[in-house]
């Protein structure tokens, strides 16, 4: 398995433009949150307890995160906490309704992404490895964590690798 700082660097050589950050800062949960409402439509009983595709995929990302940085892993599960709830609320009022909020954000999302490869005048990560949708979360509360003064070890040795082989 790489390392985080492998995983990130990847993502780093993708986002380099300040304006291209900003966008997935707001694109990025946006499309969580739109994948956890339609996931949390889907729900199976086991053992007395109701469980949705939203839970079982956030607790296999968690687990992901959790093997590359049990910091940023815990930082994220508190993320993802909110996110969940707020998308088990939304599907709890109904299949119309939930679609709506999917399809609002899920596009919405998509396009702030969009816009900013457009100031960046790169491709998207995923375009290349579609895994890189699985490091967007983590890389961005990274970059919160950086912007604090922590981890920063970590952004050094993201930034020396990506500096090695920037994509065209």
């Amino acid at each position: 398995m790489k390392t985080l700082e492998e995983q990130m660097s990847v993502y780093l050589r993708y986002h380099r433009n300040p304006k291209n950050r900003l966008t997935h800062f707001v694109g990025v949960p946006l499309i969580m949150f739109s994948l956890f409402v339609l996931l949390a439509l889907m729900r199976v009983e086991l053992g007395g307890f109701s469980i949705s595709a939203a839970t079982v995929l956030a607790v296999v990302v968690l687990i992901y995160y959790f093997r590359l940085d049990a910091v940023l892993a815990a930082a994220m599960t508190l993320f993802v906490a909110v996110l969940l709830v707020g998308a088990h609320g939304i599907a709890s009022e109904g299949l119309r309704p939930a679609l709506v909020v999917f399809a609002a954000t899920f596009v919405g999302g998509w396009a702030l992404q969009l816009i900013g490869h457009v100031f960046e005048g790169k491709k998207p990560a995923l375009m290349d490895n579609f895994f890189q949708v699985f490091i967007a979360p983590i890389f961005l509360m990274a970059e919160v964590f950086f912007a604090f003064g922590y981890k920063r070890e970590v952004a050094e040795r993201m930034e020396q690798m990506a500096a090695r082989s920037e994509p065209s």
